[in-house]
């Protein structure tokens, strides 16, 4: 291996009985075929920092990565449905959709083992040719637009509303304002008896609905505020992962994710990419997506208490506007941090993230590994014969 070569740092991802590698210039899917085989697409990641010199700005690449690598995840998946369960030829056929753009630094955010928390469509069955290839990209643009809403809801929507019911049923924030009623109305008969007109009683459902209007009174958040906002997301996110990892078909996706780990191990230690030296390595990554996590509840935390309104709607809404910020500012953190993978910050940072990976990557077997070297050799031969160092994809 070249000095060249050994500057190139790979990454990855897991899909359906396959794994995509990644390289600078370069990706490449290989998914074990139903009959053993090995099939596989390659191709080069053009850059739109290229044609775009703005998408070379911090943060703003780091959220263009997201949405970029998330088209890219959503795709990959598709392809490796289609090998997995289809015939050979209708997989030939979805190498037209499989061209995205990408911008300088990509990083793995999508699917399954990715680093955005949340369910993303997974294609269980294939599709007519001609639907492949016409609306490959439609159906990427509605799994994203699909994954980015239930992901809103489930990790930005659910656990504002619950860290405020919270902070207003334990006392920790103002009394909830009780809607004062008026004393019953007085009238006096002819005779001079007094009689009092009773209210009307209100129906159940509008009682509930008054007690539960009173816990979304807001609260502006603060540090404990947001530090249990983002402990309720990671909550949610690990009951997820977890119940995902029960699943036997996505177990088998978490074993791919462990062989992917294994050969970017076996590629940064300068060995020949052989099932052999793959076998021992490590299957947890410090550069794995759940890193990245990691970094985004921190960086969440932190400016979702500099920006706050005393109007739950509004702390709902920049929070969804913040997304963008937060995910650009997380990946421009672990972008450094990765640079010097050995020192003490980075191993700190990435720790939770090794220790999540005991759930999301599982002991591959030989053929799983055979698949991920597989992946990265069709990726490096499309990378340039010398080029300069780029940033790590996330594994």
């Amino acid at each position: 291996m070249s000095t060249n070569e050994k500057d190139l740092i790979v990454g990855g991802q897991a899909v359906i009985e396959g794994v995509m590698m990644r390289t600078p210039n370069a990706y490449a899917i290989a998914v074990r075929k139903p009959d053993g085989t090995i099939a596989n697409v390659s191709a080069a990641l053009p850059k739109w920092s290229d044609k775009y010199p703005l998408l070379k700005l911090p943060v703003l690449r780091g959220s263009a990565v997201l949405l970029q690598s998330m088209g890219l995840g959503i795709k990959a998946l598709n392809f490796s449905a289609n090998v997995a369960f289809g015939e050979a030829e209708t997989a030939s056929e979805v190498q037209v959709a499989l061209r995205p753009a990408v911008i300088e630094g990509e990083g793995d955010f999508a699917g399954l083992t990715g680093a955005v928390p949340g369910l993303f469509p997974v294609p269980t069955q294939t599709r007519a040719r001609d639907e492949m290839k016409k609306g490959g990209t439609f159906a990427a643009v509605g799994s994203i637009a699909f994954a980015m809403l239930f992901n809103l809801m489930l990790f930005v929507a659910a656990p504002l509303l619950l860290t405020n019911a919270l902070f207003i049923a334990t006392g920790w924030a103002a009394t909830p304002v009780i809607e004062q009623r008026s004393a019953p109305a007085q009238t006096t008969s002819a005779s001079g008896t007094v009689e009092v007109n009773q209210p009307q009683t209100t129906a159940w459902y509008s009682r509930t609905w008054q007690s539960a209007r009173g816990y979304l009174r807001p609260v502006r958040p603060s540090i404990g505020f947001n530090l249990i906002d983002g402990m309720i997301r990671m909550i949610f996110f690990l009951i997820m992962v977890f119940s995902f990892s029960l699943i036997k078909d996505i177990r088998r996706v978490f074993e791919y994710h462990g062989a992917e780990h294994k050969t970017v191990f076996t590629w940064e230690a300068g060995l020949p990419l052989t099932v052999e030296n793959a076998r021992p390595q490590p299957r947890q990554h410090p550069r794995c997506g759940t890193s990245f996590l990691m970094i985004v509840m921190l960086v969440s935390i932190l400016l979702f208490s500099v920006i706050k309104f005393d109007s739950l709607v509004y702390n709902f809404l920049v929070r969804v506007a913040l997304v963008p910020v937060v995910a650009g500012l997380s990946y421009e953190i672990i972008r450094l941090s990765a640079k010097k993978e050995t020192g003490a910050l980075f191993k700190i940072m990435t720790l939770p993230g090794v220790w999540l990976q005991n759930i999301t990557t599982k002991e591959p077997d030989d053929s799983q590994l055979e698949v991920a070297l597989e992946a990265l050799k069709e990726s490096l031969k499309l990378e340039p014969k010398t080029t300069d160092a780029a940033f790590a994809p996330l594994s």
